[in-house]
């Protein structure tokens, strides 16, 4: 199943690369992309990986604004949130992840990048994809990275993600899965319990090659 879905991604990454080209109005930053290559989780889909995916070669279909209201402000914000779905991440951070990402900006790795990415803070109707109580994570680690350590935090039962602006002390740290040797694709195993409705995977990636750390949220739906 995993083979088939990777697959399936590295052909969109290619048939996507070409639209890209194609839209000049984006400028040069946004044809930069596929040069800073590094990764992100790809399911249940990141923020901005989701809104890649299901809007990279359509994002001026002004149907966006009804269908997905989300990732229609965060094309309007910056694009490059989008095109650059595999850089959300910081360096220098020390292990001290609550000190350099506070409260509110934890979907932005702590309004990183001079704030490219702070639509993905914005409170509203994530799109969610569907886990059970035990799902899997897939990293998709174009640059090979490896990691240190992951750790995987999932909202407590009773936050809203359509509400309320996520916090460190809305977070259960469910998974703290060590050292992944370098390889495009990466697999963790989460085990949760309780949960109803929709909820916020929150990952914390500490790559192998350098102090860089990655803030990645994914809306997930326990029905």
């Amino acid at each position: 199943m995993h083979t088939k879905k990777d697959t399936a991604g590295h052909t969109r990454w290619a048939g996507r690369a070409l639209v890209l080209a194609s839209v000049p109005l984006l400028g040069l930053t946004a044809l930069a992309a596929p040069a800073s290559a590094h990764g992100s989780i790809v399911d249940p889909a990141s923020r901005n990986y989701g809104c890649w995916e299901r809007w990279g070669d359509d994002h001026l279909n002004p149907d966006m604004e009804q269908e997905d209201p989300m990732c229609a402000q965060a094309w309007e914000d910056n694009p490059n949130a989008m095109w650059n779905w595999n850089g959300l991440y910081r360096n220098g951070v020390g292990g001290d992840h609550q000190g350099h990402v506070p409260d509110g900006t934890l979907c932005s790795g702590g309004n990183t990048e001079g704030g490219r990415y702070d639509s993905l803070d914005a409170v509203g109707p994530w799109q969610t994809t569907p886990v059970d109580d035990d799902f899997t994570l897939h990293l998709y680690d174009q640059a090979s990275h490896g990691a240190d350590y992951f750790l995987v935090y999932v909202t407590e039962e009773g936050f809203d993600p359509a509400t309320e602006p996520l916090g460190w002390d809305d977070l259960e740290l469910v998974e703290t899965p060590g050292y992944h040797a370098p390889a495009n694709d990466i697999y963790i195993d989460v085990s949760t319990t309780g949960r109803t409705g929709h909820h916020v995977v929150f990952t914390v990636w500490k790559a192998s090659h350098m102090d860089q750390n990655y803030y990645l949220c994914s809306d997930v739906d326990f029905g």
